[in-house]
């Protein structure tokens, strides 16, 4: 394989939606995540109405990556063996100590096996994947801190306008979503000028998908795609077999009960599966092997299923990189002061760590297993496609490889906790 990955030698080019073509406002997006998910339990289940209350500091705690144990309440910061570099019980640290108390003097959590081979869903444990998340895990926690049952909420984007996140997103877009860059605009225009198949694959339903694409693309963005599918329900569009998630068509926003035997011409469709569109593709691009990239932002539904079962180069978007160090191009800014993308004080790094048994034992320093993951199963990192609209299609990134540095890979430029890292390995 190549040490170089280029665009202009891909055949069909796919995006997710939210968070990678459509990036949001992520503190007001969170608020209201929040706060959607508050209001129900207390208005409906009884909560305390202390829960509604945050302060600016309560954020700090949102961090993507952490695993809650519903077994005993912990969140836990995993490195890439499985070991635990942090854990709190609700919202409150463990000392070392206390970890060592709860995962053995090796610090090791039991489940990773399971969650590092599939990133499946379990009764026993979740994983905040995403940004959607993030706010279930700070009400998880602070349910926790009220002594009630331990519980985790998990974001779906919703298909009608009930409860709190549609309607308010529907009745002020701009204050939750951010309108991508007349380059990126020109970027997808010009790929498909280029001769490329362009496609978007979003777990969103088509209501909430249009709604986005209209405010962030403009009234005309079908125009861009060869073929949309909405409510894809990742993971399983690239796991499940045909016959499990066959596509469907729509009529006004509604599937249709019976789906399709094949896919046969491009369009928009809900749910599907990877083999079909995988048949579609060889199809348009008249290539027994089209080769595909995928970009998107979750390691569970994106880049470990389109790697792993769709063998596709994937391109993970990774917000963190603009909290260390690396410039947030011009066309993506806002005045956004510490998202929840910015490191957490109480998290500490998104993709290093420090780590040890005991006290006495010495420091060292160790990759997250959401930094060691990026690196297996995506091609690279990018912290926006903004970052890269402006380059020509041939342009060669390094790619992720075993035998390189493990700051090979990002672009335009590694964190910097991997780059001190890498630093203090080579002196």
């Amino acid at each position: 394989m190549s040490e170089y990955f280029s665009l202009s030698d891909c055949d069909v080019i796919g995006f997710d939606l939210d968070h990678t073509l459509c990036r949001y406002h992520l503190k007001e997006t969170s608020r209201l995540i929040y706060e959607s998910f508050t209001r129900y339990l207390v208005e409906h289940k009884d909560y305390d109405k202390d829960l509604l209350i945050l302060t600016p500091a309560s954020w700090d705690f949102c961090f993507k990556g952490l695993v809650v144990d519903l077994e005993d309440g912990n969140l836990v910061k995993l490195a890439e063996d499985g070991t635990v570099l942090r854990a709190t019980h609700g919202t409150n640290n463990l000392r070392t100590e206390e970890i060592i108390k709860h995962y053995g003097s090796k610090r090791e959590w039991k489940n990773f096996n399971s969650l590092n081979t599939s990133f499946t869903k379990s009764t026993k444990y979740y994983f905040y994947d995403n940004y959607f998340d993030l706010p279930g895990a700070l009400l998880c926690g602070r349910v926790v801190d009220m002594l009630r049952k331990t519980c985790f909420f998990l974001f779906a984007c919703p298909s009608e306008d009930a409860g709190w996140y549609f309607p308010s997103v529907k009745r002020d877009p701009g204050r939750y979503l951010q309108p991508c860059s007349e380059s990126v605009k020109t970027w997808l225009r010009s790929m498909k000028s280029a001769g490329k198949v362009l496609l978007l694959i979003t777990s969103s339903h088509s209501d909430y998908c249009r709604l986005i694409c209209d405010h962030i693309l403009g009234k005309d963005w079908e125009e861009l795609f060869d073929i949309i599918i909405t409510n894809a329900l990742k993971p399983g569009f690239f796991s499940l077999v045909p016959q499990q998630r066959p596509f469907r068509t729509l009529v006004n926003d509604v599937e249709e009960s019976d789906g399709l035997p094949s896919l046969d011409k491009p369009g928009w469709y809900s749910q599907g599966n990877w083999p079909h569109l995988h048949q579609l593709l060889k199809t348009m691009t008249g290539k027994p092997e089209p080769k595909v990239v995928y970009f998107g932002d979750s390691m569970r539904s994106d880049m470990f299923p389109a790697s792993t079962f769709g063998k596709w180069e994937t391109v993970m978007i990774v917000e963190e990189m603009e909290g260390e160090g690396v410039p947030r191009c011009d066309a993506a800014k806002t005045n956004e002061a510490q998202a929840p993308s910015a490191p957490s004080e109480q998290w500490g790094s998104y993709f290093v760590d420090a780590h040890k048994s005991g006290e006495g034992d010495e420091e060292s320093q160790k990759l997250t297993w959401c930094c060691h993951s990026i690196h297996k199963y995506s091609t690279m990192a990018i912290p926006s496609v903004e970052s890269i609209a402006d380059l020509p299609l041939d342009y060669k990134f390094p790619r992720f490889c075993p035998n390189k540095p493990c700051t090979t890979g990002y672009y335009p430029r590694p964190p910097d906790s991997l780059l001190k890292k890498f630093q203090s390995q080579s002196s």
